[in-house]
């Protein structure tokens, strides 16, 4: 499906049930070993300024873990980044939606996907490497060591989203990786 503006809408799943999954976490020791073996899929995907980082919020967090992003002022929380020119990422709200920007790697393009838990309280945005030559052992690759075969950004909602309503947007163009989430509040009287 495609939008006016050109862009592919993915869909939205609500019917992950892999047991286990996000159970290993990523610890900052394990992520600096594992980045500097690491190519450059994995170096594209987890770097500096990505929604995927663990150092996206100034300080090691676990991507696994949900992050209540809504709950700061991207102005304020990647200033350090936008300083140097290494922010990929924006979020914002209005009176009828919350609104998630992000550039993509390319390499991630292709497979991400955008699960929402039966709750409503989480909406997780992960993929696998494209080229990931890594076997899968004993189950998916969601339940060990992710980040070895691919990547995740967990968030936590706002108590107002409506995760059901929400629509996500890739662009509908192979040189441009741009992830574009929109989530309208709960008794917005406005389609965003």
């Amino acid at each position: 499906m495609t939008s006016s503006s050109g862009s592919l809408k993915l869909e939205i799943h609500t019917d992950d049930k892999t047991p286990g999954k996000w159970s290993v976490p990523l610890g900052d020791e394990s992520f600096r070993r594992f980045l500097s073996g690491g190519g450059g899929s994995e170096k594209a995907v987890f770097g500096e300024g990505s929604l995927f980082s663990p150092f996206l919020f100034g300080k090691y967090f676990d991507p696994s873990d949900a992050f209540p992003l809504w709950e700061f002022e991207a102005e304020v929380l990647l200033a350090s980044l936008r300083s140097l020119g290494h922010c990929r990422v924006d979020w914002s709200q209005t009176d009828h939606v919350y609104v998630l920007k992000s550039d993509l790697p390319v390499v991630g393009k292709n497979n991400v996907q955008v699960y929402v838990d039966v709750s409503g309280k989480v909406m997780e945005i992960s993929g696998q490497w494209n080229n990931n030559k890594k076997t899968v052992v004993n189950g998916d690759w969601r339940s060990g060591k992710w980040w070895e075969h691919g990547y995740v950004r967990r968030l936590e909602l706002p108590g107002d989203a409506d995760p059901k309503n929400s629509e996500v947007f890739l662009p509908n163009n192979e040189d441009c990786s741009f992830l574009e989430i929109r989530i309208p509040k709960i008794n917005s009287k406005s389609k965003f």
